[in-house]
């Protein structure tokens, strides 16, 4: 029965919402203290724009060692900023345009030491930024129409975005999804885990303690885990939780929660992913938890399961690159 599952939780999740964090978490390690920008994290806000004759936005750099290459709109996020507002503020310094945000394209990330935030945005505003108006921030912005490989660039990882961008304008494979407005102290994912056999027959793994909840686990930020990437903490929940030793399939996000300035100043940000764990056979059932702070929930309630399922089948779920 619903009674047993986080029915709202899993409403507002797959809806790209967010849903509070709370003081506890499952499995290691207990976050350290809070996020902060510049000292245990560092986020980066990147922006794909094109115009109506369908040209992609790109800025010269005037950065002394990428001086005169092209790059698309970037840069690192500021203490006490919303995501969205660095985004913002990021294209209107280099480009001289105003945007908003249409969706994440991408996650992209190294762990807690470095996180990129890829937007599809249109322009409402603003005037082009030209060589008279060249700045520390960027030399002059242009509107691009021909291959964007063809150019000097600063990086050609700007180019698998493009064509995520492209792909999307095209076709939308997921939502569009925005980060939300809650606050979290420390960096942590939350995750709908998935067993979804041949049969048609889907389990949620959940964690038990208190009220039954999708189980939410906290990244590292000693030394040693700075620079490992967001999947490590997912495997280990995984590894300690489920026998045998699950391998589980891609993660995807369906959607983030950040505040800036958030529970004493916390820089930290809820991801909320989505992944699955493949069936060893035809008809399988989930594997048990070795633990009872885990269980599975059938799914039976037939518009929850086939919004789960679809957000599997057709991995409608913004990409995360490691």
């Amino acid at each position: 029965p619903m009674g047993e599952a986080p029915a709202a939780e899993l409403d507002a999740v797959l809806g790209g919402g967010g849903w509070d964090v709370e003081a506890s978490f499952e499995g290691p390690p207990p976050p350290t203290g809070p996020i902060r920008l510049g000292r245990n994290a560092c986020y980066v806000v990147l922006a794909v724009l094109f115009n109506e004759e369908d040209r992609v936005l790109l800025v010269q750099e005037a950065k002394p060692e990428c001086r005169g290459r092209w790059y698309l709109p970037a840069g690192r996020m500021e203490p006490g900023e919303s995501i969205v507002a660095a985004m913002r503020r990021e294209v209107k310094e280099e480009t001289g345009l105003e945007c908003e945000p249409l969706t994440l394209l991408a996650l992209e990330e190294r762990g807690p030491a470095w996180i990129r935030f890829a937007f599809l945005a249109h322009p409402t505003g603003g005037t082009l930024k030209t060589l008279e108006e060249a700045d520390a921030e960027s030399l002059q912005a242009m509107w691009w129409a021909g291959d964007p490989s063809t150019l000097p660039l600063r990086a050609p990882d700007i180019l698998p975005l493009l064509d995520l961008a492209a792909r999307y304008r095209r076709s939308p494979p997921h939502p569009p999804t925005l980060p939300q407005e809650l606050p979290c102290a420390a960096l942590c994912l939350r995750l709908l885990v998935a067993f979804a056999n041949d049969a048609g027959d889907l389990w949620v793994l959940l964690g038990t303690a208190g009220t039954p909840h999708l189980p939410v686990v906290a990244c590292g930020t000693s030394p040693a885990e700075l620079h490992r990437g967001l999947r490590l903490p997912v495997l280990r929940l995984l590894r300690d939780c489920l026998l045998p030793d699950p391998r589980p399939g891609p993660l995807g996000l369906l959607g983030l929660q950040h505040r800036a300035g958030g529970p004493g100043g916390a820089d930290g940000i809820c991801f909320n992913m989505l992944l699955s764990i493949p069936p060893g056979s035809p008809g399988a059932a989930p594997p048990e938890p070795r633990s009872p702070a885990f269980r599975w929930w059938h799914v039976e309630e037939e518009s929850l399961r086939g919004r789960i399922l679809q957000r599997l089948r057709a991995a409608a779920t913004v990409p995360v690159r490691g």
